[in-house]
């Protein structure tokens, strides 16, 4: 139920879980002028029910109201497992792209507000398991039973050629209203969109962007196949070609048989952190403990994937390119490796901290030094090390793979992310 004042609104949402659509709480939305808040509410059935569980760790469950001011402009107006189901920059921008062009047509439309970008992301696709259904028993963006808004494979080109549009600020209405929806809370500016795989599986399709000057949708793929190689639980992925143009097309890994959703929230709603502030991966090893189900292998497969993006220079190691999925049980597991990727004119110091007395990661020698507070030995250690190297070093013979189809050329220039001192070190190190 939404009502409106003037410039006041009030807008109220049954926020279900999972394919069921299980009633969880009420979500609602409030303006008043300028200043804007949220609130949610468990329902006392969901608190009683045998499955019950926390849905967000910034959340208590109680019945009663309680209120979510963001600390930052940056961060998020809701509480944080709902913030992560909203789009992401690329999904932000056919959305507002799309409603400037109904504003021009309309201009006693007003500006969008955050809950309006939360409620465009298509209800199939919505990251995790949490969903919004109105006042009359509809859940948003959703379609009628038969009928399908995530597009199979066969549609790819058409979606390429869409986002270049949006890119080049060339789009008709129609190409925003084929993209609208179709958006993703995994990932930043690059274009992108759900699709259903050959298999009909949901998965992300990753477009080159018109302004990219290497093959960054192979390169992708590239680390996501070496670090399986790695030992690291990665999402399942490979290359298409459409139109000679490369897809990366990356298995979404937070659904299971029939369309099952798993809850998720990403490791900045772990930790509850501010986009402003900087944190360690050490803080959130502590937060790990009292919520993952097996604690010691989450430990040390997070060190592992540390070793990694130094080694292949990942530098774009925010909290939200980390994830979790629930188990049940109220507790949780470390999600499959994703948003991964090779980055040659960066320096190898990672976004997040490695503890808050050593800093950034800079050297495999600090990662080594910390590994015991991830559960590990020195023995372990190395031998992570060992296997990474190994599968690291067969970087150009996977670039070349049918799976990932990169030209001698495009390899060559991804070499400063894979050929540098770091990986010369580690080699002696495990020699």
């Amino acid at each position: 139920m939404a009502t409106h004042t003037g410039t006041n609104i009030k807008t109220e949402l049954d926020v279900c879980l999972g394919k069921v659509g299980t009633p969880v709480g009420k979500l609602v939305f409030v303006r008043n002028g300028p200043r804007m808040f949220t609130q949610f509410a468990y329902f006392q059935n969901w608190l009683d029910d045998k499955e019950t569980f926390n849905v967000s760790p910034d959340l208590t469950p109680t019945p009663t109201y309680q209120t979510r001011k963001p600390p930052s402009k940056e961060d998020s107006l809701f509480f944080l497992a709902m913030g992560d189901t909203a789009p992401d920059a690329w999904g932000r921008r056919v959305i507002s792209r799309a409603h400037a062009k109904r504003r021009k047509k309309d201009p006693s439309l007003g500006a969008l507000t955050e809950l309006d970008y939360l409620c465009a992301v298509d209800d199939f696709s919505r990251l995790g398991a949490l969903r919004l259904r109105d006042s009359h028993g509809t859940f948003l963006q959703s379609v009628q039973a038969g009928k399908r808004a995530t597009p199979p494979m066969l549609e790819l080109e058409k979606m390429l050629l869409s986002s270049e549009a949006v890119e080049r600020g060339t789009e008709t209405a129609e190409d925003l209203r084929y993209l609208q929806g179709k958006g993703t809370s995994l990932g930043g500016m690059r274009p992108k969109c759900s699709i259903l795989d050959e298999q009909g599986f949901l998965a992300l399709g990753k477009f080159p962007s018109i302004n990219d000057e290497r093959n960054v949708t192979c390169a992708e793929v590239l680390a996501l196949k070496l670090a399986a190689l790695a030992g690291i639980n990665v999402a399942s992925a490979h290359v298409a070609l459409v139109q000679n143009t490369p897809v990366a097309i990356i298995r979404r890994f937070d659904r299971a048989a029939q369309d099952s959703r798993i809850p998720y929230m990403s490791g900045a709603s772990l930790l509850q952190a501010s986009r402003t502030d900087e944190h360690a991966y050490t803080e959130m090893l502590d937060q790990m403990k009292g919520v993952c189900a097996d604690y010691v292998d989450d430990a040390q497969q997070l060190w592992r994937r540390l070793v990694f993006n130094h080694l292949i220079t990942n530098v774009d190691d925010h909290l939200q390119n980390i994830g979790f999925l629930y188990m049940g049980n109220n507790q949780w597991q470390l999600s499959p490796a994703f948003d991964v990727n090779p980055m040659p004119d960066k320096d190898r110091e990672s976004k997040t901290w490695l503890s808050e007395d050593t800093g950034p990661i800079t050297s495999l020698a600090q990662l080594i030094s910390q590994a015991s507070k991830f559960s590990l030995n020195n023995d372990q250690a190395l031998n992570i090390v060992q296997q990474v190297v190994n599968a690291v070093l067969q970087w150009r013979t996977v670039g070349q793979s049918m799976d990932v189809g990169m030209t001698s050329q495009e390899l060559n220039e991804f070499d400063l992310a894979f050929e540098h001192p770091d990986l010369e070190e580690a080699k002696v190190l495990v020699r």
